[in-house]
């Protein structure tokens, strides 16, 4: 009887292996992790062990690529903490909203904004880590007591997270928010 077949399916097991461990985008890993299980289970089935493959394919494939999902999709979000009036009807937010957009698309996150009443409870949020980032406008006046105009007052953008402050700053093009990061341990320290 010839058995070559059983060796070019144990030869898919290491390369699906491979392929899983250098896949950068988390939801290509879950399709190649479901692979990886199939194989295993189809190399129990054909070296007899159906029950080892009954299990492999259940909890090993099923019930793994069911957490990881769940586990990957709420990993991958970005929650931003800004006012409830900026929310509303503003062109500039709009477009600084877009480019986070842009920017975190390209690592497979989302951005889920988070409304907050007030300036006080949202840097509440950020250092209690509700949230991963804020985004405000200064309320701050000239010397001659006049507001600053849309065009000239950039949002103040204040993250907690190191990773993402340097995301930020090395792919955000637009003059409309100036970079901080926040360290919550030591919650008086800024970099800008």
């Amino acid at each position: 009887m010839n058995d070559s077949y059983i060796y070019v399916i144990l030869a898919l097991l290491p390369l699906a292996a491979c392929m899983l461990v250098f896949q950068v985008n988390p939801y290509h890993a879950l399709v190649i992790r479901g692979i990886l299980g199939a194989i295993a289970a189809l190399v129990y089935t054909v070296l007899g062990a159906p029950d080892v493959a009954l299990t492999e394919a259940l909890v090993g494939t099923m019930l793994a690529i069911t957490l990881y999902a769940v586990a990957v999709r709420s990993s991958l979000v970005m929650r931003l903490g800004v006012l409830k009036d900026e929310e509303d009807d503003n062109q500039h937010f709009a477009k600084l909203m877009d480019e986070f957009r842009t920017i975190f698309g390209k690592r497979y996150m989302r951005l889920e904004l988070v409304t907050y009443t007030n300036t006080q409870s949202l840097h509440r949020a950020l250092m209690e880590k509700e949230v991963h980032t804020i985004c405000v406008r200064p309320k701050q006046s000239d010397q001659n007591g006049a507001a600053y105009g849309d065009e000239k007052q950039p949002y103040h953008t204040k993250t907690r997270i190191q990773r993402i402050y340097d995301i930020m700053q090395t792919e955000l093009s637009s003059p409309g928010t100036i970079l901080a990061y926040v360290n919550t341990l030591h919650s008086g320290e800024e970099h800008t």
